[in-house]
């Protein structure tokens, strides 16, 4: 989108240059859009998928904190992020461009919230896929105020074009517009108020490197540990006016993954199952029996996750596999498999990559109740 040195003075922000060309310029960012409704979910891996965003979740953002002092978990990125905010405040100024990267449901999205929030200024939130043009993304900036905190989720699917947009508008604050064809051409820069860019990704190996590089504050998310995510089920429990025992959290946060969005759709059921089959309260006995109707295990792997762990020990005698083969055996695209079937299972000590294909480790093997047998061999080459 760079043009040429040629610059017309006097446009305000809002001017109609950006659709001077193109037609009507469509705000692809509505403020009238939430966060929860532009993420883009992933294919359905049941009720502990991260990436599941249904309408039951639209319905509860109450369950999202609304503060950095009321966000559980993740303690060094709050730490320093206060820090940040604190100091633009102080100073009247923005906040640095923030690049949140991690695993979906560990509250990018809601953390981007409670910067704006903190900061007292507007917040805007649309999704890079949602950014089809050019204009779209102008349509977006030409009515930000000073100071406001632009979100874009899944950021790694911004198309070319958009992204080179971009880059003028974080160093400099300024869109470059051409407007006309061939050798009547001209380059228009648009003056833009401050603001803060807040990207989010699932995949930062598919953001450049150019866009990395403008993001002067980089937060990467972890997985929760079982004593935060105890934490948030207990918050979340008392918002949902839900009497939560000890024993059932503990459960809870076991089988959740170490994600608070798995966690709180856990809960939701549990209060469901208490509801019907129970006294309303959600007890140890209530949780074992839900998990139970779920096929969720104590460590949090559904009936399709221990199909696969099953198909490499029984088909492939515990490995290795390559992940097309795999794939076929379970009925899914490899994609599928390694976006959101393998990271898990991975993690969590169930399976292991290697050169040669994929490989069930010994936790596979004694979840499943299967002889270990040579598995520890396998694993040396």
């Amino acid at each position: 989108m760079r043009g040429g040195d040629a610059r017309t003075s006097g446009l305000a922000p809002g001017s109609a240059a950006p659709g001077a060309d193109d037609g009507p310029v469509r705000a692809a960012g509505s403020d009238a859009l939430s966060s929860d409704a532009l993420e883009t979910p992933a294919p359905s891996r049941g009720i502990l998928d991260p990436g599941l965003v249904g309408t039951e979740d639209e319905r509860e953002t109450v369950l999202r904190p609304q503060r950095l002092s009321e966000f559980l978990g993740q303690e060094r990125i709050k730490e320093n992020l206060s820090v940040f905010i604190r100091a633009a405040r102080e100073r009247g100024e923005p906040l640095d461009h923030v690049f949140l990267l991690g695993p979906p449901g560990l509250g990018k999205t809601t953390l981007a919230g409670i910067v704006s929030r903190e900061l007292g200024v507007d917040f805007k939130v649309t999704s890079a896929p949602a950014l089809e043009k050019p204009k779209d993304l102008a349509g977006i900036l030409t009515t930000v105020s000073e100071r406001t905190v632009f979100f874009i989720d899944e950021i790694h699917r911004l198309k070319p074009a958009i992204e080179e947009m971009l880059y003028i508008a974080m160093e400099d604050y300024e869109l470059d517009w051409i407007i006309g064809q061939g050798p009547s051409a001209r380059t228009v820069r648009i003056p833009l108020p401050p603001f803060t860019l807040v990207g989010a990704t699932t995949k930062a190996g598919m953001v450049s490197s150019p866009l990395v590089s403008r993001f002067g504050i980089s937060l990467r998310f972890g997985f929760y540990e079982p004593r935060e995510i105890i934490l948030i089920l207990n918050r979340s429990a008392s918002i949902l006016g839900v009497e939560l025992s000890t024993g059932a959290a503990e459960l809870l946060a076991a089988s959740s993954r170490g994600t608070p969005r798995v966690a709180n759709r856990l809960l939701r059921r549990m209060r469901d199952f208490a509801q019907v089959f129970g006294e309303g309260r959600v007890t140890e006995d209530v949780v074992r029996e839900g998990l139970e109707r779920l096929e969720v295990d104590r460590y949090g792997l559904e009936r399709h996750d221990r199909e696969i762990l099953r198909s490499v020990i029984e088909k492939y005698g515990g490995g290795p596999v390559g992940a097309e083969t795999l794939a076929i055996s379970v009925g899914e695209s490899v994609e599928t498999l390694e976006d959101y079937c393998e990271p898990y299972l991975i993690q969590a000590g169930f399976l292991q990559r290697t050169p040669r294909g994929r490989v069930a480790a010994p936790l596979a093997y004694e979840h499943l109740g299967y002889r270990t047998g040579h598995a520890d061999e396998r694993l040396l080459f």
